[in-house]
């Protein structure tokens, strides 16, 4: 533990001092670089524990080839599809001695800072879009990047999404399964909710009534249950309700409780993402798995496939989602 007043943090260069070798190499055992003969990886790390050192990622950066970190820009960190994302995006790099630095895109809006040139300014190896990316990121060619979830598309990346249209099929064939035949679709302003109402309107082919409300901006709990309100003042014979993410059917499920409507014997509904909150017995919300560890996996290994060869052209991975069923929906 460092004590203030004790002198100050030891630097890189106190610890190529204390072992003897230059900073370089220190930043080569740090990187765990295969090409330090093990004599002198002992040496460093020796100094490493005597000088109670702590690295900076910057410094490593600097003293080095390789910085081995990743840049991760979410679009919202409130919404917990992101966290089966990053496991399976940790997953894929660790093993490769990568690490993650994560920054939310509207986070800084108001200081007008783009996270992605901190990262640049990081020398990141790599950058990955967790959601819809934004079509004028200023990324330079020679930096790797995959949009993991987004179907945006953008020149020279990868995409690894989850089949939107698939799994709004899913969400309407369960509910015709179920005997419903009015339902209703609940979404906000964005390339997957428009997916998987898509998916949604495309399952029902003619077999139920469908009624859909769509509100710009993002897909927020409030959005939801402005939606669903809208949804009900219109259509009151609706019987079940697709929302585009689990974010949308919790505020949809606020709605329905405030105007006395009982789920699933009333009014069923069903999400999409299965984020942990769907899945807690409180909620036990009906929803589409959009398997988003799996999408987190894809990305990181095609960020690493990018990062030794830059030059194949840009590939887009579909990943098939699958239904979860809860007690959200029931039969009619």
């Amino acid at each position: 533990m460092q004590i203030m007043g004790a002198g100050k943090p030891a630097t890189i260069y106190d610890v190529a001092a204390r072992a003897g070798v230059s900073k370089s190499l220190v930043s080569l055992v740090l990187q765990r670089s295969p090409r330090v003969s093990q004599q002198r990886r002992d040496a460093v790390l020796k100094a490493i524990q005597e000088l109670d050192y702590r690295p900076s990622t910057a410094a490593v950066s600097l003293a080095g080839t390789r910085s081995r970190t990743i840049g991760v820009v979410l679009d919202d960190f409130r919404n917990q599809w992101f966290v089966d994302l990053l496991t399976g995006l940790r997953e894929s790099l660790q093993d490769q001695g990568h690490r993650l630095v994560v920054a939310d895109r509207f986070l800084n809006t108001g200081l007008d800072a783009s996270p992605v040139e901190g990262f640049l300014s990081m020398r990141v190896e790599g950058i990955v879009i967790a959601g819809e990316p934004d079509t004028d990121l200023a990324i330079p060619a020679s930096t790797p990047l995959v949009i993991a979830g987004g179907r945006v598309a953008i020149p020279r990346a990868d995409t690894v999404a989850n089949d939107d249209r698939a799994g709004g099929a899913m969400a309407a064939e369960h509910l015709l399964a179920l005997g419903h035949t009015r339902l209703g679709f609940v979404g906000a302003s964005s390339a997957a909710s428009d997916e998987r109402r898509t998916g949604f309107s495309s399952g029902v082919d003619g077999r139920a009534e469908v009624s859909t409300v769509v509100l710009p901006g993002e897909p927020t709990e409030e959005a939801g249950s402005r939606a669903l309100a809208q949804l009900l003042d219109a259509h009151p014979e609706v019987t079940a309700v697709f929302a585009a993410n689990d974010v949308m059917a919790l505020g949809a499920l606020s709605e329905l409780a405030e105007r006395g409507l009982r789920v699933p014997e009333d009014v069923s509904v069903m999400g999409y993402d299965d984020t942990p909150l769907a899945a807690t017995r409180y909620v036990g919300l009906t929803s589409i798995d959009d398997r988003s560890v799996e999408i987190g996996r894809g990305a990181g290994e095609r960020l690493l496939a990018r990062i030794a060869d830059p030059t194949p052209a840009a590939t887009e991975v579909l990943v098939e989602p699958r239904l979860v069923a809860r007690r959200t929906t029931a039969a009619r």
